[in-house]
């Protein structure tokens, strides 16, 4: 990824997306020739010159500081996940200027034992773990049968970007289909401001490019979201619509990792089907290990 042009790509959708009248300025009104925010307008409630501003803009990152990150995100109306994107991509301009510090990520393929340990011991909601990239690392035995459809039979290591845009069965699985390819997307995006020398990051970008015109349109948007808390509505095929909500912390002992853990109310249709799908999980493990 050219994080030069992630930069001044990054900044321009930004501030296409508000007007002078969101951020308090006054609209002389005449016509503008592009939507949103002038780049003078953005430099004037980020308390910075003009020059300094559309110097940032192009990507030129160097020497840029913490307090003109703070007053860029201030003027942009930028939320915590887009602050830190912006943070990440201008820290990464600034390493890719001295390629010697240039260090290419390791990414973990594997949990720990320990880890292994802990998430088969909560046994009685799905758990599931990915990396930055959202290729599955590892889930417990109810984590696993909810993702069935996405895991079973899918090249290693089962990806979730590749299994929403590439996989037909994918606009059947999530009921919100279109809301969970832009949420992957915006994942993707975060990532690769975290991680801009990731080959398979790059590739896998690449590929869904390529095989995807609704993902090379996401992707274009430059829309970034952190995945911490919400809820997840799923249609399983042998139990139904599952309505879950999800938890999500990076894992101290497997960093780059991230573990989701998934519940439903007690009482709900959810929990219900939820312990049918535990039930029929169980009894197909004991048929297969007799």
């Amino acid at each position: 990824m050219d994080t030069h042009d992630a930069i001044s790509d990054f900044l321009t959708t930004r501030r296409e997306k508000l007007t002078p009248e969101q951020v308090g300025l006054p609209d002389f009104g005449g016509r503008r020739r592009v939507p949103g925010l002038r780049r003078e307008e953005v430099a004037l409630v980020a308390g910075m010159s003009s020059e300094y501003y559309k110097r940032l803009e192009r990507g030129n990152a160097a020497g840029v500081s913490e307090s003109v990150i703070d007053g860029v995100s201030r003027a942009l109306q930028l939320d915590e996940a887009e602050h830190a994107h912006l943070h990440d991509l201008i820290r990464a301009a600034n390493a890719g200027a001295r390629p010697q510090q240039r260090q290419r990520p390791v990414r973990k393929t594997q949990i720990t034992s320990g880890m292994r340990q802990t998430i088969d011991a909560m046994s009685t909601v799905p758990v599931y773990v990915q990396n930055g990239r959202l290729d599955a690392i590892a889930t417990n035995t109810l984590g696993g049968a909810v993702f069935s459809v996405m895991l079973d039979h899918a090249r290693p290591p089962a990806n979730a970007a590749r299994f929403i845009f590439l996989d037909a069965r994918a606009q059947i699985f999530y009921p919100d289909w279109e809301g969970q390819t832009r949420q992957i997307v915006a994942m993707l995006r975060a990532e690769a401001g975290r991680s801009p020398y990731d080959r398979q990051l790059s590739d896998l970008i690449g590929e869904l490019s390529t095989r995807s015109d609704l993902f090379r349109k996401l992707w274009g948007a430059h829309d970034v979201r952190e995945h911490r808390t919400g809820i997840k509505t799923v249609h399983h095929p042998a139990v139904g619509d599952l309505e879950l909500t999800f938890q999500s912390m990076d894992l101290a002992s497997d960093r780059g990792l991230q573990m989701i853990v998934f519940s439903a109310e007690p009482g709900s249709a959810t929990h219900e089907r939820l312990q049918l799908l535990a039930n029929l999980t169980e009894t197909a493990v004991e048929h297969t290990t007799r």
